[in-house]
């Protein structure tokens, strides 16, 4: 916990500093460092947007996902869909982009247009990444709500259908809200995804078909490069944003987990 505390100042120092020093040039919306300008605004729009469009697609497949292993689908089916999900957890994140890379990219490019690196496919695959999460914290919930609910609900006749459509789905309604929240952590955190197939072009995505560049991957991006001065202090303001985005939540995660367990 010391250590935590210990990054969390060291980056809310920093981001403040750089902040303080370069206000008008970190929130501009141009990023030419050649030309002295460090806006991230756009990146931080880009952030928002594609951590939300992927949180809403994966919820919604997760949602789907747990309904049919609770009670809408055949026990076989449902036995195979929960264990690929929990093999889908240990394939690490440049597996999933290396194949978008050569899959999905050709085919948003044929399909739609543009380069294929963009928004919308990015979305998609940061959206299957995390569903595997969402779908673990929904099935946490609905067992629980499941076994301490079950003879009661045979008693009255509800089928296994009723009885998650009637009982289970309102009762973990605060798991499930929160499990979009946790999602939705886990794809603003994502550095190799974004990078690898938004596109990285510095700019307001308006449409899904354009490309774009996260925070977290303009991180990667600039660490990887030899640009200094001003460019450093908008990677702590970016980690800096990106910290309180995740505290932020977490913090909301375990408010909803608490009032859900009175």
């Amino acid at each position: 916990s010391s250590l935590m505390a210990a990054l969390f100042v060291f980056i809310t120092v920093y981001a403040l500093d750089g902040f303080i020093k370069s206000p008008a040039s970190l929130l501009g919306s141009i990023w030419n460092p050649e030309g002295k300008e460090f806006g991230i605004l756009p990146m931080i729009w880009a952030s928002a947007i594609l951590s939300l469009s992927a949180s809403v697609i994966g919820w919604v497949f997760a949602l789907g996902c747990s309904c049919f292993i609770h009670g809408y689908g055949s026990k076989r089916l449902a036995r195979i869909l929960s264990n690929v999900l929990r093999i889908m957890t240990a394939i690490p994140t440049v597996v999933y982009g290396f194949a978008s890379v050569f899959l999905l990219v050709p085919l948003i490019r044929n399909g739609f247009g543009g380069s294929g690196f963009s928004w919308l496919t990015a979305s998609i695959v940061l959206s299957l990444m995390i569903l595997p999460t969402m779908v673990l914290a929904m099935d946490s919930a609905f067992r629980t709500i499941e076994s301490e609910t079950e003879i009661t609900s045979a008693a009255l006749g509800l089928t296994k259908e009723q009885n998650l459509a009637l009982v289970v789905l309102p009762t973990s309604k605060k798991w499930i809200l929160s499990s979009a929240l946790l999602g939705f952590g886990r794809a603003s955190g994502d550095t190799l995804i974004p990078t690898m197939l938004a596109g990285n072009a510095v700019q307001y995505a308006i449409s899904p078909l354009d490309a774009m560049r996260t925070l977290t991957a303009h991180i990667g991006l600039v660490l990887s490069s030899d640009v200094g001065g001003t460019a450093y202090y908008s990677l702590f303001v970016a980690g800096g944003i990106l910290l309180f985005v995740s505290v932020t939540a977490n913090i909301i995660f375990r408010m909803i987990r608490g009032r859900s367990h009175e």
